[in-house]
């Protein structure tokens, strides 16, 4: 059966490029989503959560969550303290996953992982992303600066001691310039509010 040989190569290989897959990304591609069931059945893919699947054996990175995440929801920005651990300026680990969604977009559901859901809008929502390969996935993560800026602007969700230590160790290792953390501040509304803490710094 040349045609099932070919549809299931098709298949694994768009796991291997993708990382994690949906079985609504397959229809793009014109793959039935009964591929996925059968190669699920000859133990060539796996199911990693509800609705995703991956390679068996698959190395799974400390961030893994984030990969999943952004295979479900893939507007969504990962930010805050999620945004925090992955660029190693906290020593806290979240136990949800801080997303930033449009503001008027529906909330995504998830059973797993936790999602914390943050609305930002305008150019909170589109500056200050970059965007990193983890465990084969895509994943779109706040700039260190706007991570800064947006721990100011949520200071009293996560605590402004969190956001001073993070602006503390951005700086002290020069993970950013005063010029981008400036720029973030005033995206975000908070220039005033940072001014005595940057002042305090330089």
């Amino acid at each position: 059966m040349p045609y099932m040989n070919t549809t299931n190569d098709r298949l694994i290989e768009l796991v291997r490029s993708q990382g994690l897959l949906r079985p609504c990304d397959l229809t793009a591609q014109g793959i039935p989503r009964v591929s996925l069931t059968r190669a699920v059945r000859r133990g060539q893919l796996e199911r990693v959560g509800r609705g995703l699947y991956g390679l068996p054996g698959r190395q799974v990175s400390e961030h893994g969550s984030l990969a999943e995440v952004a295979r479900r929801v893939p507007k969504g920005v990962v930010c805050l303290l999620s945004a925090l651990r992955f660029h190693g300026l906290t020593t806290q680990a979240p136990f949800e996953v801080w997303l930033a969604i449009e503001n008027k977009a529906l909330a995504p559901k998830l059973d797993y992982p936790k999602l914390r859901i943050v609305r930002f809008s305008g150019a909170a929502l589109t500056e200050g992303i970059e965007e990193h390969r983890v465990d084969g996935v895509t994943v779109r993560v706040t700039v260190v600066a706007k991570t800064v800026a947006d721990c100011f602007k949520y200071r009293n969700k996560i605590g402004l001691d969190v956001a001073l230590e993070a602006l503390r160790d951005a700086w002290h290792t020069k993970r950013m310039t005063s010029d981008d953390l400036w720029h973030y501040a005033k995206v975000c509304r908070v220039a005033n509010v940072m001014r005595p803490y940057l002042d305090s710094l330089s």
